[in-house]
């Protein structure tokens, strides 16, 4: 598949272009940033007979999009102009970005996750299944660790796991969230989800689920060791992606938890 490579020249994008040299059916088409990136018309050393480009071209089958929340909606109109699939990793999105992915997707099909990873996206699976059958007498506490540089908070991927606690007990999360806490907070409400963040460093991504009863807890984590892990669902998830119809599809269609 011809994929051309959003945000190419930022960590994901390196990761990516290094990643896709050794998955079968990538072909690396562009590898596109801001035009006023110092890379921009220098090759790629891991795909030399291209050049980093402020755009991408036609002929590109699907894209992968790890920029900034503010580019997404400018990368899926041309995306949608060209008749190409999308994979959006970008996290962070206003409501009115996300409104218009849904939009998007009714035109061509995009595989759009906060986390891409395998380890990942089976912990969203594990913690759906611990919520149904831990009632809620065990509380829910979600911690996430990343490094000093990323931008929002908390990341996608603990509210994914938020929202994954949330559907396996049947609330919404909206209903049950704590972002945090400050102060005198009272008694910790029966049935809340707790989501809190840390930042320092270079960690590269921490999720740790903790289901606590006064007998006993249960915790799930995930450490990622190298942003590989992200690249190589992404990739993957592009080549799933040729011939699919629009929609939003999920790291779970990918995997096959979805139909």
């Amino acid at each position: 598949m011809k994929i051309a490579i959003l945000g190419a020249a930022g960590r994901m994008g390196q990761n990516l272009l290094r990643c896709s040299t050794k998955i079968a059916g990538c072909e690396i088409v562009a590898a596109v940033d801001r035009g006023d990136h110092p890379l921009i018309g220098k090759p790629v050393a891991e795909c030399p007979d291209i050049v980093y480009t402020a755009d991408w071209p036609v002929q590109a089958e699907a894209v992968i999009d790890f920029t900034f929340h503010a580019a997404v909606v400018g990368n899926l109109q041309h995306a949608i102009a060209h008749k190409q699939a999308v994979v959006l990793g970008t996290t962070g999105l206003s409501d009115e970005e996300k409104t218009f992915v849904q939009n998007a997707a009714l035109q061509i099909p995009i595989v759009q996750a906060a986390n891409m990873s395998l380890g990942v996206n089976l912990l969203l699976e594990l913690v759906k299944r611990a919520a149904q059958v831990l009632d809620p007498s065990y509380d829910i506490e979600i911690t996430e660790a990343h490094h000093r540089l990323k931008k929002d908070a908390p990341s996608g991927t603990a509210l994914m796991l938020a929202e994954a606690a949330a559907a396996g007990r049947n609330v919404a999360l909206k209903d049950v969230a704590c972002y945090g806490r400050e102060g005198i907070t009272g008694e910790r409400p029966r049935g809340e989800i707790g989501i809190h963040a840390i930042r320092g460093g270079a960690i590269i991504g921490e999720h740790t689920v903790a289901l606590i009863a006064d007998e006993e807890s249960v915790e799930i984590t995930h450490k990622a060791y190298s942003r590989e892990a992200f690249a190589t669902g992404a990739l993957h998830a592009a080549l799933w992606l040729s011939g699919r119809n629009p929609g939003i599809y999920t790291m779970r269609h990918v995997l096959g938890f979805a139909e």
